[in-house]
Formats: C-alpha cells, structure tokens, sequence
C-alpha cells in the first residue's frame, strides 16, 4: 500500500506491505467552491447573522483588518481583497492590517509579501507584539480572574474583522473565532494566563470541544470584551481550497463554521491502534516541531496506551524548516528535562508560568501515553532527543521492527492529513 503523507511542500511517499493491518483515516474530502470569490462577497453581504459587513461600517471608522500569520495556510489572497472590496467606502488610512501572531515570531519581509502580497504595498500593517507592554492596553478580567491585554491600536478600531480558518484544534477545540484576538492580538500575560497548566491540563480543552473547554470559553469572552468583532472565517480541504465561508456575527458564524468542520475533518474508529503513522498536514504547518505536537496529538486519540511491550508507537512526519525553532521557549523546556514526566512536574508545580509552556505540556501528556519518533529532515538525531523524542530515518523500517516487537497482529493507521482529520473513538 503506497501512502502519500503531507510534508513539508512536496509530500513524503511510504510504501506499507498489503499483508500488513493497515487502515487509514483522512477526512471526508469537500470540493472547492467553485467560485470562491463569490461566495467570499455573498458572505460578506448576506452573512450568517446580523448586517452586513459593509452596513456596520462608517467611512469615518477606524478598522483592522486581523489576518493569521505565517504557520497556517490561510487563503489571504481571497479573503482580504474580498473584506476590502466591501468596505471601499472607507478612506485607506482609516484601515490598518494586523498580523495576529500571538507569542510567534514577526513574520519576515518576504513572508509578509508571499501572504498578502501587493497589500503590503497598500496599507499600513502592524504585527502584534506581545511581549512589549508599551504596544497593549488592559480592558479587563476575565471570568476565571485572568487579565485582558490586547494590542492597544486593534482595540481602538470600531470594527475588528477576524479572518481565518477553522479546522479541529488540540485544545481550543477549533482555530479561527477569537483566536484572531486571543491569542493573535494579545499581550504575553493574557496568552500565559489562558494557557496556563490548569486551563491545558482540563479534559474538555481537547480537539472538536467547545462549550465547556475553558480555552475556547475564554477566547470567546476576551473577544467580546474587544468588541466590534466581524468574523469572516473559511473551511479548506485537504487542497487548501475554500469549501465554506461563515461570515458574521462572532459566535453564530463560529459556531456554524465549527459544525462544517466537525463534520468534513471528524471520523470515528472502532478501537484503538498499536501504531500511528501522522503528519503536521505539510506546508506551512508543519515548519517546526513546535507545530508538529499538534500532529503528535490527533495521533494520540487513537493510539493504544499502555505500558512496557504493549504500549503504544506515534511515528511523526514533519519537515521541521524552521527548526525546533530557536525562537520562544518550547525546546529549551524540553532540553532542561530529563523525562516527559520531569517536564510535566515542573510545568505543573505551583506558581511556574513560561511561554511555551502549553505545546510543552501537551506533548509531555502524549509521552506518558505513547512512544514518539519523529521523520523529518531538518532536525539532527541529538536535537530530537534534546526534545525528548525518537528520530526516525524509515518510516516503513521502523514499522516493520515495531511489528516485530509488537507482533504481526499489530494494528496499523494512517493519518496521511494529520490533524486535518481527527480521528477518535466510536462510543461502545
């Protein structure tokens, strides 16, 4: 069985035996919109609920314009000229484009121009800071006592529109919604505080949850506590093509995108399997190993625990281009550890608070459940184990002696999409 994984720009091809017990899970494939500039429009005019974009907005408003950053594959391109045809009325300088990065690093100038392109050239663009208090302003507390602090320019627009896409997220049960405001346009002290090891350690913080995840719960109250939030969030298939468009009021409009995505990227398995092959869905998500928990993790639903010979294997395939990365705090986390439950002791002992420390976390909370190795070709085999992690040159190769260990009944999936399809377990 030849099996084509996404990785990094060009894919990465195995080749399993057929005799082997392989199954493997993608998600339900959507066409692209066959126009999807039309349907961005149509969106925007007739949205999800409440008035259209163009009729909240006045010509002497101050608005942002919020776009993700470079670790999601956001169709910029589309999305943000169709936003800006619909507010046209609006004087340029009245607007100005946000780069939500939340704790992630400025995006390059050459990253900036393969997003959006000849905008750049057009409008005044800002890239959240969230470590310079100078650039954000408080606007409150939230209601688990966590302080609210934003990008001070983005909260003084009167309309915040929030692009994006979503699909089934670790622990803030979907992307796109708020996020464009927390963690995208917030100030270090807010992401820490939503992130902390208590709000991550939460079992409804997981992958499709929302009423009742504590995250996305907060998310959700930070952005209204901005207020002005217009939402024009996409769906993609395993393309990066658009397949929705949910435009509109925040929570309606997130809540229908939610449902699409739940529906296309969700799939439900019988019983759990002795190895997990995934991947980080290939470029750009899968740029560094910091990103790449998240394919560890949509692994992690479906994989056997256990302990000793029984336990069961996460093989990992991502290109890792930007590192671990060098930037924030995640690999030196790791590096400072001896163990995964060292590292989960020190993260979660009382009073510790560090950037970082959620993708930490949660790849140490894998780790107890499952063996981890990592394919990738821009990491050497003593940065992986500095991380924590197993390296692996041969996929199939690996494969074949873990079935040998675990025996020739070992159950084998594929998750060729990684966490664009987020597999669990069927209720008895």
């Amino acid at each position: 069985m030849r099996v084509k994984l996404a990785y990094g720009k060009t894919g990465l091809e195995i080749d399993l035996p057929d005799a082997w017990d392989v199954t493997v899970v993608e998600p339900r494939f959507v066409p692209a919109l066959p126009d999807p500039a039309a349907a961005l429009a149509a969106a925007l005019r007739s949205p999800i609920a409440g008035p259209a974009l163009r009729d909240r907005v006045r010509a002497t408003d101050r608005v942002g314009l919020i776009f993700s950053d470079i670790t999601r594959p956001t169709p910029h391109h589309l999305i943000l000229p169709a936003v800006l045809a619909e507010l046209a009325h609006v004087p340029r300088e009245n607007v100005t484009l946000f780069n939500a990065l939340g704790t992630h690093r400025p995006n390059t100038p050459d990253e900036l121009r393969g997003m959006i392109g000849g905008l750049l050239d057009g409008y005044r663009l800002v890239q959240n800071d969230a470590f310079d208090p100078e650039t954000q302003v408080r606007i409150g507390v939230t209601a688990r006592g966590h302080e609210v602090w934003i990008n001070r320019e983005a909260a003084a627009c009167d309309v915040k529109v929030l692009t994006g896409f979503i699909e089934p997220h670790f622990f803030a049960g979907f992307s796109g919604g708020g996020k464009a405001l927390m963690p995208g346009m917030a100030g270090q002290r807010t992401v820490l505080g939503n992130h902390d090891a208590g709000m991550i350690a939460n079992p409804n913080a997981t992958w499709g949850v929302t009423e009742g995840n504590p995250i996305w719960e907060e998310v959700m109250e930070v952005a209204e506590l901005v207020g002005g939030a217009f939402l024009c969030n996409v769906t993609l298939n395993r393309d990066k093509a658009i397949t929705g468009v949910f435009a509109g009021d925040l929570r309606p409009a997130h809540a229908a995108g939610c449902a699409f995505a739940k529906d296309t990227a969700m799939a439900a398995v019988d019983e759990p399997f002795d190895i997990v092959i995934t991947t980080n869905s290939g470029y750009p998500l899968d740029l560094n190993l910091y990103q790449a928990v998240k394919g560890m993790s949509a692994a992690a639903q479906v994989v056997k625990p256990g302990d000793g010979a029984t336990r069961g294997v996460i093989i990992c395939a991502a290109d890792c281009w930007d590192g671990i990365p060098d930037h924030g705090l995640y690999g030196q986390l790791l590096a400072d550890a001896d163990s995964p439950r060292q590292l989960l002791d020190t993260i979660t002992a009382p009073g510790f608070l560090k950037q970082d420390q959620w993708q930490a976390q949660i790849q140490a909370q894998l780790q107890l459940k499952a063996d981890i190795y990592v394919r990738t070709g821009n990491l050497s085999d003593e940065q992986l184990r500095r991380a924590l992690l197993e390296p692996c040159h041969d996929i199939t190769g690996l494969v074949g002696e873990l079935r040998e260990k675990l025996g020739p009944t070992a159950r084998i999936c594929v998750l060729p999409e990684g966490p664009q399809t987020i597999p669990y377990l069927r209720a008895a």
